[in-house]
């Protein structure tokens, strides 16, 4: 079953579009899941720690975004819209794929595999119909969202599996203003200054989720860094770039930590991605080398558990040293 769109973000408050075309390797005890499962799996992973990522760490960051905590899919989005709606039991087309835990949605009620009905007063089978092309539906019902949410409280109207109609003021909560975007196929991570980019084969998403949720700080934390924009305007020589990642890996403990991660674990993931496959994910001429990283990482552990011990956050915001920063203030 393939969908008609193969590479689509999501966002935090809402997701663009339901993506497949890619088979990606499947949890041990599964005997026979389909290619859309799991992919929606690892974009649900994706989004959970994203999500967690990015709204405890937001009262530090520069820039925030409003977020609602819900994940939609669109059926129609696909080939085959009533095999996904009998695959996922939705009743609709636009279904709640997941929600996060401790969000305005969780708040409010909202589940898995409920019906979106409507939003902000405005009925959304009557005024969003099926699009071309596929993604823009959804991608339309988060400019919806993201503006209704910057006015206050708004409305939603839900279905759950038995038919109940249901319905919810949700509240606006904050994150720090990063896209998150599952890719249908590759391996690697990236980051382009808005958006965290994570391939659907990534060997992340089979590491236990602390692990993995270090890999998408790092990701995060370049942008959060505003590294693409430095680089673009000091040129990408080799020691800045060697710099940011040094930055990006010494931020991920403290981003962690905020998270209710345990901050030690971005040393795991380095360990792990380093020899364990070969260093090609975590080892290039512009980086330092992986044990070198860990070096970095292990050094900034002090001063997160200082952080905390005196004001109970890790406040990166008002704690943290930029080495990039630093090197292109005085270069000598």
């Amino acid at each position: 079953m393939r969908c008609k769109k193969l590479r689509t973000p999501f966002l935090l408050a809402l997701v663009a579009a339901l993506a497949m075309g890619h088979t990606p390797g499947h949890a041990a005890g599964d005997q026979d899941p389909s290619p859309l499962k799991i992919f929606k799996e690892r974009e649900e992973q994706l989004f959970r720690v994203g999500y967690r990522l990015a709204t405890t760490n937001a009262p530090f960051c520069e820039r925030n975004d409003a977020a609602s905590g819900f994940l939609l899919h669109d059926a129609s989005a696909c080939d085959d819209p009533k095999s996904v709606r009998q695959t996922f039991g939705l009743t609709g087309d636009i279904g709640i794929q997941t929600v996060a835990a401790d969000s305005p949605a969780a708040a409010a009620g909202m589940k898995r595999d409920d019906i979106l009905i409507a939003m902000d007063g405005i009925e959304i089978a009557a005024n969003y119909p099926p699009s071309k092309p596929c993604w823009r539906r959804t991608q339309r019902l988060h400019d919806l969202l993201q503006t209704a949410l910057g006015r206050g409280p708004v409305l939603i109207v839900w279905s759950n599996p038995e038919g109940e109609r249901l319905s919810a003021d949700i509240l606006a909560t904050h994150y720090c203003a990063s896209n998150f975007e599952l890719l249908d196929s590759g391996k690697g991570v990236a980051a382009d200054g808005n958006r965290v980019q994570i391939d659907a084969d990534f060997p992340g998403f089979a590491f236990p989720e602390d692990e993995f949720a270090a890999a998408v700080a790092h990701e995060l934390a370049h942008n959060l860094l505003n590294h693409q924009k430095t680089l673009d305007q000091h040129g990408r020589k080799g020691r800045l770039v060697r710099l940011s990642v040094r930055d990006a890996d010494r931020l991920m403990p403290w981003l962690l930590a905020n998270a209710g991660y345990d901050p030690r674990t971005a040393v795991l993931f380095i360990q792990t991605l380093g020899p364990g496959y070969g260093g090609g994910l975590v080892r290039k001429r512009s980086h330092d080398g992986w044990d070198k990283r860990v070096e970095f990482i292990e050094a900034e552990l002090p001063e997160v558990a200082l952080a905390i011990a005196e004001d109970v956050n890790a406040d990166w915001g008002k704690r943290f040293k930029r080495m990039l920063e630093v090197e292109i203030a005085d270069p000598s």
